[in-house]
């Protein structure tokens, strides 16, 4: 049976080499990890394929989610580039398929219409935006008639998202948190460390757990030792209380941890 719905912990794949991608993913669907998140860009696609292939857990259990390049946003680059996304992951199907970034070739009424398409023709199951502002996410829902599934966008206890959580609760969409550990930055944060202390925890756990407290919020943490991709994973049984929560809701600090040349935010 295929997966139906996002799990709600995936092992991300960015800036990792396709040897060090493979062995991380293959080590995280053999400790229970269900959503693999990879990218066009990220160039490790055929590693996440062989990691699929490799693992002891069957193709049709795994959430599998990955990118288009924002050069590659034209209606046809779209289409062709799906199809070539699926041959490096060795899948029939994309459980997920994302605009990286609507910057470059992307075009709200063009792109979307390609990924329509994708969508109608089952090629895809899903479609996902990453790096949209609520402005952009208004505009690419006027386009598109299949539904905006998932949303993918950094956000951690020091980048709380508060109106694109809101918005995707609104919509009834997932937000998916890239870089939910603020690329290590949250064990350095003193709330998150006193809480972890309190539950026999690690800050790191705390940040997952906090975000996997809220509605509609799906984490995809990185990692290439097994260590931490077990701790990732453990973090979905961490149950922070009522205190915890808004402890870390008032966190009043803002570090954002990946930018890009043109990011619409800018």
């Amino acid at each position: 049976m295929v997966v139906d719905d996002i799990p709600d912990i995936g092992i991300g794949t960015y800036d990792t080499t396709p040897e060090d991608c493979a062995r991380s993913v293959e080590t995280a669907l053999n400790i229970g990890y269900r959503h693999v998140d990879t990218a066009e860009m990220y160039e490790n696609e055929c590693a996440v394929g062989e990691a699929l292939t490799s693992a002891s857990v069957g193709r049709d259990d795994v959430f599998v989610a990955t990118k288009v390049h924002s050069r590659n946003l034209g209606y046809n680059d779209v289409l062709e580039h799906a199809r070539a996304s699926c041959d490096r992951l060795g899948v029939d199907e994309l459980d997920l398929l994302y605009v990286h970034w609507p910057i470059r070739a992307y075009d709200s009424e063009e792109t979307l219409s390609a990924f329509d398409k994708l969508y109608d023709r089952g090629v895809i199951r899903h479609i996902a935006l990453s790096n949209f502002t609520t402005e952009l996410l208004d505009e690419a829902r006027t386009h598109l008639d299949a539904p905006i599934f998932a949303h993918e966008v950094e956000c951690h206890p020091l980048l709380q998202q508060e109106k694109l959580r809101e918005y995707a609760q609104k919509h009834d969409h997932h937000l998916v948190a890239y870089s939910p550990l603020a690329k290590g930055k949250v064990t350095d944060v003193p709330e998150l460390v006193d809480i972890a202390d309190k539950h026999g925890a690690t800050a790191a756990q705390v940040s997952l757990a906090w975000l996997l407290s809220k509605e509609n919020i799906v984490v995809i943490p990185k990692s290439t030792s097994e260590a931490h991709i077990r701790e990732n994973y453990e973090a979905q049984h961490l149950t922070l209380d009522g205190d915890d929560i808004a402890r870390i809701d008032a966190i009043d600090r803002t570090a954002r941890q990946v930018d890009f040349d043109g990011a619409p935010w800018n």
